[in-house]
């Protein structure tokens, strides 16, 4: 039987009990000094450690760098189950109650009456449902952590900005999202080539590849925000 049964799951159970006795008095001193903060160093390495495993097609180094990801999200529940403040206490019971509200909430289309026919219609349902849950979110970049690595923050905001672009209320369109431009690599082998031949030629001029993007990103940020308020002046 699996979790789509409701079976019990004995191994979770032994897991998240191991770790409690590990942060418990008589435990382990370095288990119960740590916080949410001092973890995040670690978090950021076992995710990375998990993309490698995805990527490397290993089964065996897969399972265990879910796990390692996985028993980070139970150290940060049971940190919190402990916090001397009561207005910061919650459980691994509460992460997963609050997940599952998430995840039925935002597919109406599995557990209502909605419809999403295509991946591009749940992507739909997914923003508008969204908007709605967040009203404070004013812009198509709010929401989004600076912190991502530089590649996916780049094809992150030029989906948003396409978005901007495509906007029935007339907002402008942004040169980041013209594909106008000569035709570029056409397969990720390529692409990762290509990639590649760029960063090898900034490091010969003496250029930081990282900085050089990053740079870029946020004149496309002023760009599409510029936009948005040129569009929000528009409509007043």
């Amino acid at each position: 039987m699996d979790c789509m049964t409701g079976a019990p799951h004995p191994k979770l159970d032994e897991l998240i009990a191991t770790l409690e006795r590990l942060r418990a008095p008589g435990g382990c001193a370095w288990d119960r000094e740590q916080t949410h903060e001092s973890l995040v160093r670690y978090l950021i390495e076992e995710t990375h450690e998990l993309v490698d495993a995805i990527e490397s097609g290993n089964r065996a180094e897969l399972v265990e760098e879910l796990g390692d990801v996985l028993y980070q999200v139970i150290f940060h529940a049971d940190i919190a189950a402990h916090s001397d403040n009561p207005g910061e206490r919650f459980d691994l019971e509460d992460v997963a109650a609050k997940m599952t509200a998430k995840m039925i909430g935002r597919h109406p289309h599995v557990f209502g009456d909605a419809t999403a026919e295509t991946a591009a219609d749940v992507i739909a349902v997914w923003d508008d449902l969204k908007a709605v849950e967040k009203p404070a979110r004013t812009s198509v970049l709010d929401g989004i952590p600076q912190g991502m690595p530089s590649l996916l923050l780049a094809d992150k905001l030029l989906g948003r900005a396409e978005r901007v672009a495509r906007h029935p209320d007339g907002r402008p369109e942004l040169a980041a999202t013209d594909t106008a431009a000569p035709v570029g690599p056409q397969t990720e082998e390529e692409l990762g080539a290509t990639l590649l031949t760029l960063v090898a030629s900034a490091r010969t001029m003496g250029l930081d590849s990282e900085r050089a993007l990053r740079s870029a990103l946020r004149v496309l940020q002023e760009e599409i925000r510029g936009a948005e308020a040129g569009a929000e002046s528009a409509a007043c």
